[in-house]
């Protein structure tokens, strides 16, 4: 694709300010979601820090090439969950999560030494385009449900956790968004052009506001989508909760066993997580136009998504992963920086400590990341698919390779193994793989 800002590309400082806010808006609802759901204590604002550290730790190992912020990873949730289920307390829950993501991230280590050595050959005729086009659509088919799900769900909920909005007030704040990203992305002009995402969410929070002032004046809950009263408990500024600090103090009651148990909970997802960080990369390097697998490498790429996952989790207690909704901004906006994206990482650092910035951005309603996330989840999606242009689906032995991941990863394939899960994506991938294997062995 044509790109406006390339990857060594510097944007004015201004620009990059605004470039950057952008980003974080489009990483900042799932971010914030995985220390939500594992719960436990668990702080937002660390998260985003740990979030900001990791991502600059990859920009570090990639050479400042690969364009992409690391977020929060949803792969390990289930690893979390049993680093604190099998915690003697809270305290050495912290402390297990850490030593978890130390393991994920040895795991990334390790493979990252054995691709030094034996190169990327191997993995490029392991996954071709016609096995990797559609795995990496998968990753986009796969979160649209979570797109569609929050376009209909505001933010005040009733007493059984339950959003009192009506839905079709939501899906209108949602299409106001999707409409506004969608216009200025095609008709808008020099910078309304590049920050379609800000305009549009700005857009969809305007009227979502202006619902929630009539549903608060006419005592209508069906009109309510924005809880201002987060507001009424906010802290100027509030240093937050690093994971370290509370696992320090549950190191004492850390035991061999329960070492055991972290390991056996984290190290098994990281080889998962393996196979979709190739499929993240290369969807990136066909946004970018240049392979990242052989420049900067793989091999940097998985030190820089494992040692930042280390940094990411001992600060805020989650691995991180680089996020399709990152890669998706860059390939709607056309801007590739990564100087960029560096200054999204540091931005994230500093408003971790701002009371008033974080409390706004975790007002933004799901509705409206919802119409926003309709576009960024659909263009990893056409990316993917972008990928197999050049695939003769004629033959039937690339045929029935796509056909198997497409539907198996939109039809949810998952296999569990105690505790570890192979996701849908892992699981399409695996199965593209051996058919592929086995249809290119029939056809020599």
């Amino acid at each position: 694709m044509n790109l406006v800002y390339g990857v060594k590309d510097k944007p004015k400082f201004g620009q990059m300010i605004v470039f950057a806010f952008q980003q974080l808006l489009a990483i900042l609802a799932a971010t914030i979601a995985v220390p939500s759901i594992v719960g436990n204590g668990m702080s937002q604002s660390a998260a985003l820090f740990g979030a900001g550290i990791g991502t600059i730790v990859y920009l570090l190992f990639t050479k400042f090439r690969s364009p992409v912020f690391l977020g929060s990873s949803f792969a390990f949730l289930g690893s979390m969950f049993a680093a604190f289920g099998g915690a003697a307390s809270a305290a050495a829950g912290y402390a297990g999560i850490i030593l978890g993501a130390i393991f994920a991230g040895l795991v990334y280590v390790i493979i990252a030494l054995i691709v030094k050595v034996a190169g990327v050959n191997w993995i490029s005729k392991l996954m071709p385009a016609v096995v990797i086009g559609p795995t990496v659509s998968i990753i986009g088919l796969s979160l649209a449900g979570n797109a569609i799900g929050d376009l209909q769900v505001g933010k005040v909920l009733d007493a059984k956790g339950n959003s009192v909005a009506s839905v079709y007030v939501c899906i209108l704040c949602g299409l106001v968004t999707l409409f506004t990203v969608v216009i200025f992305s095609v008709f808008g002009k020099k910078m309304t052009r590049l920050i379609p995402f800000i305009i549009g969410i700005l857009a969809g929070y305007v009227v979502a506001a202006i619902f929630t002032v009539i549903g608060i004046n006419t005592g209508n809950d069906a009109l309510k989508v924005i809880d201002f009263s987060v507001f009424s408990n906010m802290k100027i500024f509030a240093i937050p909760d690093f994971t370290f600090i509370n696992a320090f103090k549950g190191l004492k009651e850390v035991n061999g066993q329960y070492i055991a148990t972290v390991a056996v909970a984290y190290i098994p997802v990281a080889f998962v997580v393996f196979a979709e960080h190739i499929a993240d990369h290369k969807n990136l390097s066909s946004v970018i136009g240049q392979d990242l697998l052989e420049e900067p490498g793989l091999h940097r790429t998985l030190l820089g998504d494992g040692v930042g996952s280390m940094f990411g989790a001992f600060f805020g207690g989650c691995p991180n992963t680089t996020y399709g909704e990152s890669v998706g901004c860059v390939a709607i906006t056309g801007n590739a920086s990564v100087v960029t994206i560096l200054a999204t990482a540091i931005m994230a650092i500093v408003i971790s400590f701002f009371g008033p910035f974080v409390t706004f951005l975790a007002t933004i309603p799901n509705c409206v990341m919802g119409g926003v996330c309709i576009t960024l989840y659909g263009f990893i999606a056409v990316s993917g698919l972008k990928m197999i242009q050049d695939v003769d689906l004629g033959q039937n032995k690339n045929l029935f390779v796509v056909a198997v991941i497409l539907i198996c990863g939109i039809g949810g394939l998952s296999i569990s193994f105690g505790k570890v899960t192979l996701t849908s994506i892992a699981c399409a991938l695996i199965l593209g793989i051996i058919t592929n294997l086995i249809l290119s062995k029939k056809a020599d």
